[in-house]
């Protein structure tokens, strides 16, 4: 306590004792004394409490106003609270599936066909290109490849739309002749397990290419197929078709090419070479034949000189070679078998001959009207004839009266 707080409390007290004897009445000086002196104390006590609190309460509270603003020690640092561990959840071990549990997804079907199968089974194909007549649904592919027939020429198996399941994959020719057009085609089974058509991998065209020779299936699904630029029957060898393997990948809806060259290159055995003729008036002569002339052109198109060229006439048997024209055939035509055959020989590359080719009817013989076939056909040394690459313009008819 400082000395200006002892000061006051002293006078707090000088005062109490003064109005306490003024106004009690003592009944006697001894009992007075006691009184006194009892209430003395315990009101001493009291007071000086109060008196106490009264004056100290403000004193503190004033020098705290005064006193400047101690600085802030250090803080101490916040506990940090560690979280309770929490307990480890018990896990039961998963139970294993079941081995004759059956999965929610039903399996896909099983789409390998042997061949014997898909000879024994009624297909449906993907339309052959314009032309022949080789029928397309609900008929059996043949193994022998009679004429007019779906001609069943390779199989092949895998997983081709990756479904994890196998599909067939086979090759078919429409045959026609010596030919005919090809495609690869792919089969699998239904739910009820009957063979449907997946799709079309690939067809042989009327340019190139020309032959479809054989089909693999790779492990990713790709679709290979051997492909060449000329087919070989029209009476030239397979070997001289380049060969390519083109892969092909199914999307969903088709098949399309994802892998192999996409054209060909030259062919040293591929020519293009071209007719043109008029037609055949014929005249009435004073001995009673009649006779005339057709102009034929022979242009070969291609980039190599010809070794040969065959010219065919298919005229009536009435009709005989007449006049000196004839002699730019290198194996003087006959004049009884059809049709009428005139070899010429080489023709460069880009250049045209032209001739003038009579013919004589003899007298009384009945021509009559109607129209011939000529053709032309490129040979090489060997008189072997080559492929064409456009088959269209090597022959022309024309009209005879």
């Amino acid at each position: 306590m400082s000395e200006r707080e002892a000061s006051l409390l002293a006078e707090e007290f000088d005062r109490y004792r003064r109005t306490l004897l003024a106004e009690v009445v003592a009944p006697g000086p001894a009992a007075v004394r006691r009184t006194v002196r009892q209430r003395h104390r315990s009101r001493l006590v009291v007071t000086a409490t109060a008196a106490l609190a009264l004056l100290t309460g403000p004193a503190v509270g004033y020098a705290a106003l005064h006193e400047p603003t101690p600085r802030p020690g250090p803080v101490d640092p916040t506990p940090s609270r560690t979280a309770a561990p929490t307990p480890s959840r018990s896990t039961r071990p998963t139970p294993a599936p079941s081995a004759s549990g059956t999965s929610s997804t039903p399996a896909p079907p099983d789409g390998r066909i042997s061949r014997s199968q898909l000879l024994a089974t009624p297909v449906t194909l993907p339309a052959w290109r314009a032309g022949p007549g080789c029928p397309t649904a609900g008929v059996r592919l043949t193994g022998d490849g009679r004429e007019g027939t779906n001609h069943l020429l390779a199989v092949g198996h895998g997983d081709v739309d990756s479904d994890g399941a196998t599909e067939t994959v086979a090759l078919v020719r429409c045959a026609l002749g010596t030919g005919g057009p090809q495609q690869v085609v792919v089969f699998d089974r239904d739910a009820a397990g009957r063979v449907v058509t997946l799709g079309r991998v690939v067809a042989s065209t009327i340019d190139k290419p020309q032959w479809l020779i054989a089909v693999d299936v790779r492990d990713d699904g790709v679709v290979r197929v051997q492909v060449g630029d000329i087919h070989p029957g029209g009476g030239w060898p397979g070997e001289w078709s380049q060969r390519q393997w083109r892969g092909y990948r199914w999307d969903g809806d088709s098949f399309g090419q994802v892998s192999g060259p996409t054209a060909f290159g030259p062919n040293r055995h591929l020519t293009d070479v071209a007719v043109t003729a008029t037609d055949l008036v014929l005249t009435e002569q004073p001995d009673g034949s009649r006779t005339g002339s057709i102009v034929v052109r022979v242009r070969n198109s291609d980039d190599r000189p010809l070794p040969y060229v065959a010219l065919r006439l298919d005229v009536p048997p009435e009709l005989l070679p007449d006049g000196e024209s004839w002699a730019a055939c290198n194996n003087g035509p006959g004049t009884t078998g059809r049709p009428i055959t005139c070899d010429l020989s080489r023709l460069a590359a880009g250049k045209e001959r032209r001739l003038a080719l009579g013919f004589r009817a003899a007298p009384g013989s009945r021509v009559g009207t109607g129209t011939a076939e000529v053709n032309v056909q490129p040979m090489d040394e060997r008189f072997d004839v080559l492929p064409d690459v456009n088959h269209e313009d090597n022959t022309v008819r024309i009209a005879y009266r």
